[in-house]
Formats: structure tokens, C-alpha cells, sequence
């Protein structure tokens, strides 16, 4: 691995933002690290003496000079975060003696942790598999609380069960066929089989994670949602309602919007990015010209596309026309509030003034998105390309190995493609890996994690 990995060293970095607060956090991992920091410390605790999980109150000194008082919690090998001893250092959150701290480190011996370093020492310890690893950025990087909960599942354990399950089942199969290879073929066990109902099960887990796999790049990703429709048509309100704020101008006015409006919000437990659009009509105007060419070049690249009518004014060609030219719209029949007539089929009724219709609107949103695919609370859920790939693999191997049984096929063939999902599922969970894919997956975390 790069030499700035080197599990040999001490490492400290400052695990909360960079910035003014009123408390910091900054971590310190590594084998002497408990002493090298107790070499600095004054207060009324030796910290070498404390026991793990214990707190200590006192100042951090460069010689005779005090920088900060802090409070120390110790952590002993192996029950801590990284399996190594640590120190965490709580101090005041201004950003000068943060930088300070940093420094009296850097002078006792430690070096600035690189990206998701801790969590790689926790992995390379024994503490977490490759699965709980990717879960700990995705919670941090969480975009709403569903996406924070199903990381935090897959962090308690979801999907590493499934494939140990999934792996040991294998690994029993592989045993049995490696046992009759053994004998000499006179001295074979003619009852030996190869136990088909492990094999119909291990496809069973390994086929059900896969097909989670839409639901949880859905959740961690999030989609693009484009509002459209005519000008006054409502967008800009109910871009106000989803945000819960006055983001975007509303006024009788037409073409009001000239250019589009963006925001993150959470749709349904979905992170999603709403997207405020010009209204679509022809206009003299150059800039409001250039913004509906915008708008257009929005919609077609959104996930889903809102299209509004004003049930005042009722259904226009234009209308209708854009409807055929985007069949996967959502289309809203808006201002019901105002006393409108039934909404043509197929259309939500909605007021972006009095919010009827929206919890409705949002589950039509989240259905869309999400394809028909869904979840219960706790079940395992894959959210990475690497997870999905190494899946399927295992999952391609054993199938190959179920349709060869039927087939007869020598059992040394039989042993390589079991063979191959158990290194597939071994590279799922870390246990089969290499320096490359550590660096570059621990490379995307955040400092301090």
C-alpha cells in the first residue's frame, strides 16, 4: 500500500469540521499513542494508568506553555475503533488552538491520518469487514434519514449476516465435493451427492441482495426532479412547499422564472434535487428565451419530471403535447384550491397553497423511483457497484454450479466454479483483497474517519 498508510505510525486528525465551534474532536490512533499523549497531559489522572473507556480532565502543555483544556477519553487495544490504543481529544472548537493541538502532535510524533484511515486500520484489525467499512462513509454522506438508516443497517451487521450465511453454506458444499476428490475413484462413496438444497438457497440470498441493490444506490444517490409546465402554471409555489421556504418568486406575472432554481430536499426518505424550471412558452425575450432552453435540457436529463396545468385555465395543446412527449411525467392538475373541475385521468390533484394532494404527489414519486422495488425496515440492502458485481458473480458461479450437477459434470469442474464464488464472496467482505482496492475505496472517506 502508499507509504502514507503505514499502520506503523501515529496518527491524529481532527475528526469534526473545520471551523469556529464551541467543542472539537480530534482523534489519535496508534500503539504508544496513549503515552506520547500522556507526555503532554497535566492533570490530576496519569493517563497511562486509566483503564480503557475512561475520561480525564486536564491541560495539554507544550513544556511549561499550556494550549488547551481538554478532556481525554482512552481507548485500550483491541476495544477501540481502530483495534490500536487511542486518545481522543476534546477541546475548544476555535480554530487557532485546534491548529495548536495539531502542531504539539505533530512535535510528539504523530502524522496527519489520511483519508478513512481509521476505519482502514479498524478493517485491517479484524474490527469491521469490508461491508461495515463502506458503511460508515455512506452514513456520514447520508443525504436523508432513510438513506442514514439503511447505512446504518448495513453497519450493524445486515449484509455482512447474508453473506456469511451465503458463504458458509458454499464453503460446506465445497468441503463435501473436495472430500470425494480425495478418493481414488474405486473407493468413491457411490451414495455421495452434492447437496443441491444449500446450492437452491445460497442463490436464493445471494439473487435476493442483488435485486436490493436499485433500492439502495436509489436511496444513497438520490434523483434529479424537474418542475415543468406553463408559465403560472404554480412551480415556483410548489417548489416553496417542498423546500418549506420562499426560495423561488411567486407572482401573476408570466415568466417570472427566467432561469432554473435548484435545492436539495428529501422526498419520501429519497435525497433528491428539486429543480424550479422556466415556464414553457414562446417568448421575444433573450433571456427568458435562454432560460427555457435550460429548462428543456433539465427535463430531459431529470429522473422524473412534475408537469404542471393550472386547472384554472384547463388543459391546452401544449399541454397534451408535452404529456406525449414525456409519457413518464407526473402530471399535477394544481390550484384545486381555487375551485377547479375533476382532474382529467391519470392527473394528482394538488394546491401548492393548502397542500392537498401532496403526500399523495410524493408517493407517487417515491413509487416511480423506486420501480415497483421495496424494502422492509432492518433487511439487508446493497447500495455499491463493487458489492452488486462481486454478488452476481457468486451468484453467476452458482448457478453454473447447480445447472452442472443436473448435467453430470465431473466434479472437479464442479469445484472450480464453487471455487470462484467463494473468492467472489471473499473479496464482498475483505477477506480476499488487494493494497489497490483498500487505497482507492479508504481514499474517499473524510479525514478523521
Amino acid at each position: 500500500m502508499n507509504h502514507t498508510y503505514d499502520t506503523e505510525d501515529l496518527i491524529a486528525a481532527l475528526a469534526t469540521p473545520w471551523g469556529k465551534s464551541a467543542l472539537a474532536v480530534i482523534r489519535t490512533s496508534g500503539r504508544d499513542s496513549i503515552d506520547k499523549i500522556a507526555g503532554i497531559f497535566r492533570g490530576r489522572k496519569k493517563l497511562t494508568e486509566l483503564p480503557g473507556y475512561s475520561l480525564a480532565y486536564g491541560t495539554l502543555a507544550d513544556g511549561d506553555s499550556p494550549v488547551d483544556e481538554v478532556m481525554l477519553a482512552v481507548y485500550r487495544s483491541p476495544k477501540s475503533y481502530t483495534g490500536e490504543d487511542m486518545v481522543e481529544i476534546f477541546c475548544h472548537g476555535s480554530l487557532p488552538g485546534i491548529k495548536s493541538i495539531l502542531e504539539l502532535l505533530h512535535k510528539c510524533g504523530f502524522r496527519d491520518a489520511q483519508p478513512g484511515e481509521f476505519t482502514l486500520r479498524s478493517f485491517l484489525n479484524g474490527k469491521v469487514d469490508l461491508t461495515r467499512a463502506e458503511a460508515v462513509q455512506e452514513i456520514v454522506s447520508a443525504g436523508s434519514r432513510q438513506s442514514q438508516s439503511l447505512a446504518l443497517s448495513r453497519l450493524s451487521g445486515s449484509v455482512s449476516r447474508q453473506i456469511d450465511a451465503a458463504k458458509q453454506m458454499l464453503a460446506d458444499v465445497l468441503a463435501a465435493v473436495e472430500i470425494q476428490l480425495d478418493y481414488a475413484e474405486d473407493e468413491a462413496d457411490p451414495d455421495a451427492h452434492v447437496d443441491m438444497d444449500k446450492l437452491d438457497q445460497t442463490l436464493d440470498i445471494l439473487k435476493k441482495l442483488s435485486a436490493t441493490y436499485h433500492v439502495g444506490k436509489l436511496y444513497k444517490e438520490g434523483i434529479r426532479v424537474a418542475l415543468a409546465g406553463k408559465t403560472n402554471a404554480g412551480k415556483s409555489a410548489l417548489f416553496n412547499m417542498f423546500l418549506k421556504e420562499e426560495r423561488s418568486i411567486v407572482s401573476d406575472c408570466r415568466g417570472t422564472t427566467r432561469d432554473y432554481i435548484e435545492s436539495s430536499v428529501d422526498i419520501g426518505g429519497i435525497p433528491a434535487v428539486l429543480i424550479d424550471t422556466a415556464g414553457l412558452r414562446v417568448s421575444d425575450d433573450p433571456v427568458e428565451t435562454e432560460g427555457i432552453r435550460r429548462s428543456q435540457n433539465i427535463i430531459e436529463n431529470s429522473d422524473i419530471v412534475l408537469y404542471l396545468v393550472d386547472s384554472q385555465s384547463g388543459l391546452s395543446d401544449e399541454d397534451r403535447h408535452f404529456l406525449e412527449k414525456y409519457p413518464d411525467s407526473i402530471p399535477l392538475w394544481n390550484k384545486i384550491d381555487m375551485g377547479a373541475s375533476a382532474a382529467p385521468a391519470g392527473f394528482i390533484s394538488v394546491s401548492a397553497v393548502t397542500g392537498a394532494g401532496f403526500d399523495e404527489l410524493q408517493a407517487a414519486i417515491v413509487g416511480k423511483a423506486a420501480g415497483g422495488h421495496s424494502f422492509e425496515a432492518g433487511e439487508a440492502v446493497i447500495d455499491s457497484q463493487r458489492q452488486k458485481e462481486l454478488i452476481d458473480r457468486a451468484a453467476d458461479a452458482v448457478g453454473k454450479v447447480i445447472m452442472a450437477v443436473a448435467q453430470n459434470v465431473p466434479l472437479d469442474v464442479v469445484a472450480v466454479d464453487l471455487e470462484d464464488g467463494m473468492n467472489a464472496l471473499g473479496e464482498l467482505t475483505g477477506e480476499v483483497t488487494s493494497a489497490d482496492i483498500l487505497e482507492n475505496m479508504f481514499s474517499h472517506f473524510c479525514v478523521g474517519k
